[in-house]
């Protein structure tokens, strides 16, 4: 497992220098283009050629041919402690969201319930593609939970980013309430587990804190060197959140290390602020949809200059895939103004993730000098142009193999070195233990009005 921008070590008896061959590929990069036959060559976990032909000698060689060739997929944003409710809230609306996950469910979270959530949650996301995750942890109810978190990603093999956030235990969606400032001397706790680009602060305001404990927590994060994400928009059961955007830039608090998420009813001037200051957006379709956030400003990002990422966003209530989060901002836009590409979708869940995460240079496209994250897909007929197949088509069902800095995690369809049924089990229990002691039917009965 890796974290950020650390590269995984070699491990004994693993080939230097391996080459991808005869496979579509789909480099994400302007420079290198597509090509309907081509190669790739991994050298120390690095993309050293890509070509439509490259010498074989000296390398292991993996065969591509009938597949599709791509840069992993980056989820900005996903609430990956609560992957043991997946489907619970598909029928929730954000009010209900924050009164059952937030306000009932979570305060009986032990550290193991965090940890097996995390775990299953990232592996569950590397099997379908997604080879870097900013993981959105909202569930700090002590350090211990934080710790716990932090060692199910590590146990995962996949590149992870943690989103540090500093919420109390009393907190819920909508509550407007704050955990109180002093997160420094935590914050500095968790950089020394996490060096480099592996720790984010997932920052609680300013819609869920004073804007003196944002600007203050904010302070913190650029002491430490880290980049910033935070929830911005006008759902219900949230603050109006107006003119937050123009607060912050009058603050100082806005530059290319703040990551937006969501964005939803943000105002042009307020888009066009953001643009300025350099900022990244996520949007994640599938929940501001549902949960009534207002249509997904994808477009309209655009248009201010912002070429946004995606992200999966909290697991109750959207799947834990990037192909269906594609597949609903696609076709949501299209429907809009048909103003958006497939191909531009794809740069969304790829290069612009990996710029939101701060590690542009390092992943998100097959482009030489990067780190060799990968991914195989099973393509049935070589011959289909593949970008609008992996956007209107894909399925987590097509990932043949997963390759994180040279090092396959999964090959020929098949997770390595994950025992699934084992981890089910476990976190299957942890979800039962949790949901009986907040009373909360695990089928989705007896939620809240909202």
């Amino acid at each position: 497992m890796t974290f950020g921008s650390e590269r995984p070590r070699p491990e004994p008896g693993r080939a230097a220098r391996t080459l991808v061959r005869g496979g579509i590929v789909v480099s994400g990069d302007p420079a290198v283009g597509d090509l309907r036959r081509g190669d790739v060559l991994i050298e120390d976990g690095r993309i050293a050629a890509v070509a439509p032909e490259l010498p074989v000698a000296g390398a292991e060689v993996v065969d591509a041919a009938g597949k599709i060739v791509l840069p992993g997929f980056v989820d900005s944003h996903r609430h990956t402690w609560q992957t043991a409710f997946r489907g619970l809230g598909a029928d929730w609306t954000f009010g209900q969201y924050g009164a059952v996950m937030q306000g009932a469910l979570r305060p009986h979270y032990r550290p193991e319930d965090v940890y097996l959530g995390n775990l299953l949650g990232r592996i569950e996301a590397l099997g379908s593609g997604v080879t870097t995750m900013l993981d959105w942890f909202n569930c700090a109810l002590t350090p211990e939970h934080a710790d716990a978190a932090v060692q199910g990603l590590r146990e995962a093999p996949g590149r992870s980013l943690f989103g540090y956030c500093a919420e109390g235990p009393g907190d819920s969606a909508g509550s407007g309430d704050s955990a109180g400032s002093g997160i420094a001397a935590e914050l500095a706790r968790m950089r020394e587990q996490l060096p480099g680009d592996g720790l984010v602060l997932a920052l609680r305001g300013p819609l869920r804190s004073t804007m003196d404990e944002t600007v203050a927590d904010v302070a913190v994060a650029r002491e430490l060197g880290l980049r910033v994400s935070v929830h911005v928009h006008g759902g219900t059961g949230w603050p109006t959140g107006d003119r937050v955007i123009e607060r912050m830039r009058e603050h100082g608090l806005l530059d290319a290390r703040t990551t937006i998420v969501h964005g939803n009813g943000i105002s042009d001037d307020q888009l066009a602020m953001l643009a300025e200051a350099g900022c990244s957006v996520s949007v994640s379709p599938d929940v501001e949809l549902k949960m009534g956030f207002g249509w997904p400003e994808t477009g309209r990002l655009l248009a201010a200059g912002i070429r946004p990422s995606l992200s999966i966003d909290d697991c109750p209530s959207a799947s834990g895939d990037m192909f269906s989060t594609l597949r609903t901002g696609f076709a949501v836009q299209r429907g809009l103004d048909r103003s958006l590409t497939a191909r531009d979708f794809f740069g969304f869940a790829t290069v612009e993730g990996a710029r939101a995460c701060g590690l542009e240079d390092r992943v998100g496209s097959l482009t030489v000098g990067k780190d060799a994250d990968l991914v195989l897909l099973d393509a049935e007929d070589p011959s289909v142009f593949p970008v609008g197949a992996i956007v209107t088509a894909g399925h987590p069902g097509l990932v043949d193999s997963v390759f994180i800095a040279g090092r396959a995690v999964k090959r020929n369809g098949e997770l390595l070195g994950v025992d699934l049924p084992a981890l089910r089990a476990r976190v299957l229990e942890s979800r039962d233990r949790i949901a009986a002691a907040a009373g909360v039917a695990i089928d989705g009965s007896g939620a809240p009005a909202g």
